[in-house]
């Protein structure tokens, strides 16, 4: 299995980082005093190749928060609430595939033509979804959008590794991170707005022209790399075993498993729901390192603990548009600003944890602290959500604390865990927290909406479908809470 996993780790372009997180790859160690060049990520040689990276995942940023904002109205003006998780679960599975097919295509040939087909597929997948008149059709653009995401975001990482010195890797890293910030802040207005002023379409537009800039800045250094000085090492196995083959077979048994919830009739949904965990969990196995399905303390609960800190996190926030707009009146515009609140104090959940990490204070407690932080928060923006009594805007400030809560736990438990992995094994462990978010996202995303269609099935509301979700992920946070302590291995003897 371990050869299985490592193929993975090389072939998805690992390592990835999500928003905030720095913790993706070991810092490029710094050059001594008095022997680093003058240059820096912003001079002329790399100017324009910085800008388009950084646009470049800037742009997916915007893409992700920005549709999450308006995501209720989609689904109301084509009229698909009965499948509304899809909207989600339908971009992070194909982005599982599209991180593969990328890092392995790059391995071959080099960046520049995973780049670029990762860029007009994205652009494609806006143009689709921007352009749908039903919601299968949209779900289809969604599909390419992810197909896109998996293969830009990959690059973007792989490109610092082939394109810049030892010296300004660091920086670059810290950049990519940043470039989640400034979508934080706006993305959810900007697409708010446009959607509340003309209408969804022109958030999938708007995406056009910068996915066209990010492709001018970036193709152009992208060609004068060199290309691998010899070819990958061939499959030892036949093709349906290798690591390619596991993440289409792990992303088309999670999709069958969600699609099974939306049946109506029991005695299809139970044995397509059971057909679908029977292919993705041995997948699943296959793609991860030994030890993470069953939680062993060290790197394999370190996985596991990004799995639930990312499906209560982005689970719970995908409903909170939906929740603010349909069960409380709340326009777009104000809605979006519970997703900005909750990624900037992110960045300062995240920022006070690297001090106390500074002060050699316990990541282990870090990461306990941040599950409780983050329920709290759910709590909080649930009872807004939930209840009338509450006022709806309370629910961005539990939002604001639940972020908070992810940036400690989320910092402390990355670093962790990928201290512990061996320096050969950075990358597959790295590639392993980047599959665990982009399923646990998909997956959380998927039954919360299929909890939302259950409900209307049975003569029910949207409150009692975000009531059942949020308990999902308050359930999921609670056992983050336990597994917490099974970040590090016990000492021996």
């Amino acid at each position: 299995m371990s050869q299985d996993v490592n193929q993975v780790a090389e072939e998805s372009g690992a390592p990835l980082a999500p928003p905030g997180a720095d913790g993706s790859s070991p810092p490029a160690k710094a050059a001594k005093a008095g022997e680093r060049p003058a240059e820096s990520v912003f001079s002329g040689a790399y100017r324009a190749l910085t800008l388009g990276v950084v646009l470049s995942v800037s742009m997916v940023a915007f893409e992700s928060l920005g549709v999450a904002t308006v995501l209720p109205d989609i689904a109301d003006d084509l009229h698909g609430l009965g499948a509304y998780g899809w909207g989600l679960s339908a971009l992070m599975l194909a982005n599982i595939v599209g991180t593969v097919v990328a890092g392995r295509a790059a391995d071959r040939g080099g960046p520049v033509r995973s780049m670029a087909v990762g860029m007009l597929v994205f652009a494609l997948g806006c143009a689709v979804a921007g352009a749908a008149a039903s919601w299968p059709l949209f779900l289809l653009g969604r599909a390419l959008q992810g197909l896109g995401v998996g293969a830009v975001m990959s690059m973007a990482y792989t490109v610092i590794g082939l394109a810049y010195p030892e010296h300004l890797r660091a920086r670059m890293f810290a950049l990519l991170s940043s470039a989640w910030t400034v979508p934080s802040l706006i993305g959810p207005v900007i697409a708010g707005t446009l959607s509340d002023l003309t209408s969804w379409r022109g958030v999938f537009l708007l995406m056009l022209p910068l996915i066209a800039i990010a492709a001018a800045l970036t193709l152009p250094g992208l060609r004068r790399l060199d290309r691998p000085s010899a070819a990958p090492a061939a499959p030892s196995g036949p093709w349906w075993k290798s690591p390619l083959a596991a993440s289409i077979l792990l992303t088309a048994g999670t999709a069958l498993f969600l699609q099974a919830l939306l049946l109506k009739s029991l005695a299809l949904l139970i044995p397509l729901a059971l057909a679908g965990l029977v292919v993705a969990v041995p997948a699943l196995r296959r793609v991860t390192p030994a030890g993470t399905l069953g939680l062993r303390a060290g790197v394999g609960a370190g996985i596991g603990i990004r799995f639930l800190l990312c499906g209560v996190y982005f689970g719970s926030e995908a409903f909170l548009p939906l929740g603010l707009q349909e069960l409380r009146g709340v326009n777009a515009s104000l809605a979006g600003l519970g997703l900005s609140a909750g990624a900037i104090t992110w960045v300062f959940g995240s920022a006070w944890q690297a001090r106390r990490d500074g002060r050699g204070g316990g990541r282990t407690g870090s990461v306990t602290l941040g599950f409780a932080v983050l329920l709290a928060g759910l709590a909080v923006m649930a009872a807004a959500v939930l209840v009338e009594a509450v006022p709806p805007l309370v629910a961005v400030a539990g939002w604001a604390l639940g972020g908070i809560g992810m940036g400690v736990a989320f910092n402390a438990a990355t670093t962790d865990t990928l201290e512990q992995a061996p320096a050969a094994q950075q990358g597959l462990v790295s590639g392993s927290l980047q599959l665990a978010q982009t399923l646990a996202t998909g997956l959380v995303s998927g039954i919360g909406g299929a909890a939302v269609a259950m409900a209307h099935q049975h003569g029910a509301t949207t409150r009692a479908g975000l009531l059942f979700t949020f308990a999902l992920t308050a359930v999921l946070a609670l056992a983050g809470v336990l597994v917490s302590r099974r970040l590090r291995p016990a000492p021996a003897g």
